[in-house]
């Protein structure tokens, strides 16, 4: 038997479950190669924010922090959403406070998560 994926997908797509919080996925529609160079630039921010915390340079980490919002911007987690239909974003809401509510309550009781 397979095992539960650590992080739910809406049955849309458009977003993950951790903790009972919405997060946006990236956009499906990048091309493999496109996207799979956005997420090393990702990584290589992140990894640019950490550095600059143990060293304490300010000016350095505001820099990665930038890398890192224009990396997921660029992903479509963050900015205008990637979906077409004019349905809200939802990111960083509760699940249990959005039309995905009944979904979840539902993946919660059959154990799936």
């Amino acid at each position: 038997m397979p095992s539960p994926q650590p992080y739910p997908g809406t049955p849309d797509g458009r977003y993950f479950v951790v903790a009972g919080r919405l997060w946006r996925t990236s956009n499906p529609n990048l091309a493999p190669d496109e996207r799979q160079e956005l997420v090393n630039g990702l990584m290589t921010a992140r990894r640019q924010v950490g550095a600059a915390k143990k060293a304490g340079d300010a000016a350095a980490e505001r820099s990665a922090r930038a890398a890192v919002d224009a990396a997921k911007r660029a992903l479509g987690e963050r900015g205008p959403v990637w979906w077409t239909d004019g349905a809200p974003d939802l990111n960083r809401r509760l699940v249990a406070n959005t039309p995905y509510a009944g979904w979840y309550a539902a993946l919660l009781a059959s154990g799936k998560t």
